[in-house]
């Protein structure tokens, strides 16, 4: 898969927000993307340790959509490339996430991060931050809300409510199994809100998190040890 590399990486916060202001106007935040993709990507990062320099695995994991079986995968290691500064926790990861995809045979339909897009402080998450530099459709599942506010959703699978930030919503807490603790969901570019939770549901047949993010924590663990 070809990505185009970013020019210079942020070294400051200053310069990390710089560059979220620099991409955030080239967000599409309506989607609708494509309700029945053939393939979709989890994406994850395991470190060793704490800390800066800590070493990580990137891996992308690519699942068939209607099947879930693995059908590529790509693991990146390397170091953090930034500090760990909340709202900027994109810039330790999204190199060496791209260097994951990189290593991918074929661009997969839509990426699924674990983390967030829009449901951010700045309104520019990992998902924005991975779909604006790839151009493929993205967003993120969460499993703890970050900021916002919110009310537990309903008991039963498919199950949700609004994540507000500023009286807007910025992600959906969505129940993926009855009676266990919501996911947060939220577009991160090229995806609109609606798809993103059906994708997120059809992800989860058996357990809490989809298995995109099963997959590729899995893949990432094993990569460090």
């Amino acid at each position: 898969m070809e990505i185009a590399e970013p020019p210079g990486w942020p070294r400051t916060p200053a310069e990390a927000e710089a560059v979220q202001d620099a991409l955030r106007p080239r967000l599409d935040l309506r989607g609708p993307g494509p309700r029945s993709p053939a393939t979709v990507a989890g994406l994850d990062v395991s470190y060793a340790g704490d800390g800066d320099g800590a070493p990580l695995a990137a891996a992308a994991v690519v699942l068939e959509t209607a099947t879930l079986e693995v059908v590529a995968s790509s693991v990146a290691t390397g170091t953090a490339a930034f500090p760990y500064v909340p709202g900027l926790f994109a810039f330790r990861e999204v190199p060496a996430l791209l260097a994951a995809l990189r290593g991918l045979p074929a661009a997969p339909d839509v990426l699924v991060c674990d983390g967030y897009g829009l449901a951010h402080p700045r309104r520019f998450g990992l998902a924005c931050h991975v779909g604006v530099l790839t151009g493929l459709p993205a967003f993120g599942v969460a499993k703890t809300a970050f900021v916002g506010d919110w009310e537990p959703p309903g008991e039963r699978r498919g199950d949700s409510g609004p994540l507000l930030l500023d009286g807007a919503e910025v992600g959906r807490v969505l129940r993926t199994r009855d009676g266990v603790k919501p996911v947060f969901v939220s577009v991160g570019h090229r995806m609109d809100l609606d798809t993103a939770c059906a994708l997120t549901l059809a992800l989860t047949p058996r357990y809490r998190l989809p298995e995109t993010t099963r997959r590729a924590d899995r893949l990432s663990r094993d990569a460090l040890r």
